[in-house]
């Protein structure tokens, strides 16, 4: 069993006022705000509903995994909520952070140590996170359009300042 099956994560079609939300979040004034101020609001939203909901998964319908890496200069824990792209059996990961022009932390903590864990409404699975090869790369391009079409937004707004790594998990061995 692949992890996007492991874990139940699974894109539905959205409703219209969701596609609204959706282009709204890629808009450059919203975008910023969510990238400074939506993980601490999503961290009370998840902590009120017991971790089964986000905000973007109430206002877009969009399902947010959380990912817990090392990190690279602490060695703690650090979790974050991001959107994954199904991808063939397995779930892929884009360092858009938003189109804002830094990398994310996440990406570098990745990068320092692969190991990580990802969480779907409860359940738990150790990944191992690895660069996409250029082929990868184009076809989770390909599919993250039809989970989010911001992802294209984000790209183009930082395409003069950075690349937007892409990881695939797959499952850690024991």
């Amino acid at each position: 069993m692949g992890i996007a099956a492991e874990l139940g994560y699974e894109i539905r079609r959205p409703n219209a006022f969701r596609r609204s939300m959706r282009s709204l979040g890629a808009t450059r004034a919203v975008a910023w705000v969510f990238s400074k101020s939506l993980r601490h609001v999503d961290d009370l939203v998840g902590r009120l509903t017991g971790g089964r909901q986000s905000v973007p998964g109430l206002m877009t319908g969009l399902p947010v995994v959380d990912v817990v890496t090392t990190g690279r200069r602490s060695g703690s824990p650090r979790r974050t909520h991001l959107i994954a792209v199904p991808v063939g059996d397995t779930l892929a990961l884009l360092g858009t952070n938003f189109g804002q022009p830094s990398t994310p932390a996440w990406v570098l903590n990745l990068e320092a140590d692969p190991r990580a864990t990802v969480t779907y409404r409860g359940r738990t699975v150790p990944v191992v996170a690895r660069p996409a090869t250029a082929s990868e790369e184009a076809e989770v391009w390909a599919r993250s359009a039809g989970v989010y079409g911001g992802y294209a937004t984000y790209r183009e707004r930082v395409r003069d300042h950075r690349p937007v790594r892409v990881f695939l998990l797959e499952p850690a061995r024991a």
